[in-house]
């Protein structure tokens, strides 16, 4: 089992989570199953030099299991032969790079300095493989290209990130990638895939599939196309939907147009992390019982009812709306608000002032 970082989505989970996440690593152990924990950004200290939430597994010496906080080679023995892994577990970029080295470069420039970096760390791993083995790359980095699911706040100034270039020797039969939550393909030859994450974190994931890719190497062929397949697998995890609701200002019962909507998918619902989102007038809003709707939803496992109260805008134009404002005036304020020359202004007026004249004759 090949994991590439992030057993939590906090650096500090809870000891009731990290004993569920231990079990699991036990219950592989146990069957005889090698497992190779990749340290990702998560599993990381807040604090320089505290343990990772993964070392305790190297820590205690657990059987079949290896634990890569560091670029290493390691090689591992199955039950169908010996297979290499090249490591690239997530590096904070104050262990690649002095402040002497970045106090005078931009972020872009640090990025690029960081990519050859972290380039050359792979090159310098290759020539330890060992060309009769099967050889793996799992590497927990942002790759350029990759789609991104729930880590969309993060930008590409604040991330290093490395080209599909940067990875795909031919060296290597597949190269495995964790860090980006929605599994996905971004080359074939070698192959460069990123698994994703086996759950749904919230709702930016909610139309992902989850689950884990299957690879099978033939190490008596020659490496490239042939040698490597790899099959993903869908399994049932955490289930996010959203129901969106619209109210019309005509609508005599509001309440009763959200039940529907409830009861059409109650299929989805049940058990599942519901969001309403439920848009209406206002006028509308003190005829919602919200009773009512928290009793249809209540077989949702989590809900949240979020309302988005439509009101009637009026145009402001200084201290007046566009109702309580002349013609002329409204040009005034406008080309005020436009810092229009007072000499260019005065031009404006005139020739506003005469079309609104002309206009009132014409209705007159």
């Amino acid at each position: 089992v090949l994991f590439c970082g992030d057993a939590y989505r906090s650096r500090e989970p809870s000891q009731t989570q990290q004993r569920e996440f231990a079990r699991r690593i036990r219950r592989l152990s146990d069957n005889g199953t090698p497992v190779f924990l990749l340290i990702g950004n998560h599993d990381l200290p807040n604090a320089i030099g505290r343990a990772t939430t993964t070392e305790i597994f190297d820590t205690l010496a657990i059987k079949n299991v290896y634990v890569s906080n560091r670029p290493e080679i390691y090689r591992i023995p199955t039950n169908s032969g010996t297979v290499q892994i090249a490591s690239l577990p997530w590096l904070r970029r104050s262990g690649l790079l002095s402040k002497e080295e970045t106090k005078d470069l931009n972020f872009d420039q640090i990025n690029q300095r960081l990519q050859q970096v972290l380039t050359n760390i792979i090159a310098a791993n290759i020539p330890k493989l060992d060309p009769k083995l099967p050889s793996l790359l799992a590497a927990h980095v942002w790759v350029s290209g990759a789609k991104i699911g729930s880590e969309r706040l993060m930008t590409i100034g604040q991330e290093h990130v490395l080209l599909v270039s940067n990875i795909t020797y031919p060296a290597f039969d597949y190269i495995a990638l964790g860090h980006i939550h929605k599994h996905q393909v971004l080359s074939h030859n070698p192959p460069v895939v990123y698994s994703g994450s086996l759950e749904r974190l919230d709702f930016s994931e909610e139309e992902d599939d989850k689950g884990f890719y299957l690879v099978e190497i033939e190490p008596d062929q020659k490496k490239g196309e042939g040698r490597v397949s790899f099959d993903f697998h869908q399994i049932t995890g955490r289930r996010f939907l959203t129901v969106n609701i619209n109210i019309e200002p005509e609508d005599a019962d509001p309440t009763l147009t959200v039940l529907k909507a409830i009861a059409e998918q109650p299929d989805k619902i049940r058990d599942a992390i519901v969001r309403l989102q439920i848009s209406l007038p206002a006028e509308c809003q003190g005829q919602l019982r919200d009773n009512d709707i928290r009793n249809a939803i209540k077989e949702a496992h989590y809900f949240t009812i979020a309302k988005d109260i439509k009101r009637e805008t009026r145009l402001r134009l200084g201290k007046w709306t566009a109702e309580e404002i002349t013609p002329l005036d409204a040009l005034k304020a406008y080309l005020e608000s436009k810092k229009v020359s007072p000499e260019r202004t005065k031009v404006l007026l005139e020739y506003g002032e005469k079309l609104i004249q002309e206009q009132k004759a014409k209705q007159g």
